[in-house]
């Protein structure tokens, strides 16, 4: 599903128009990345967390010509599914 499927869902489902349902989309999509880019876990119960994940600088080699490079430590978003989403899926 993409974005512009998940707005067409949610104005079907909740009675709203296209703009509004785009509106409540990008405004939850944006306010969590606002948390999430402050350091902050989001959690939707029954749905999951989204959090900050730390990967540690390590040794790398390059590919190409095999030498050894550094890889320098760097923050990505991480995802971990709530019991309820794993059950549902499964």
């Amino acid at each position: 599903m993409t974005k512009a499927g998940l707005i067409a869902q949610v104005a079907k489902k909740a009675g709203l128009t296209a703009k509004a349902a785009k509106d409540a989309v990008n405004v939850i999509f944006s306010t969590m990345t606002d948390s999430l880019k402050r350091g902050e876990k989001v959690v939707v119960t029954g749905f999951g967390t989204f959090m900050v994940r730390k990967r540690a600088a390590r040794k790398g080699r390059n590919p190409q010509t095999g030498a050894e490079i550094q890889i320098p430590a760097t923050k990505t978003p991480g995802f971990t599914a709530g019991k309820t989403l794993k059950r549902i899926v499964k």
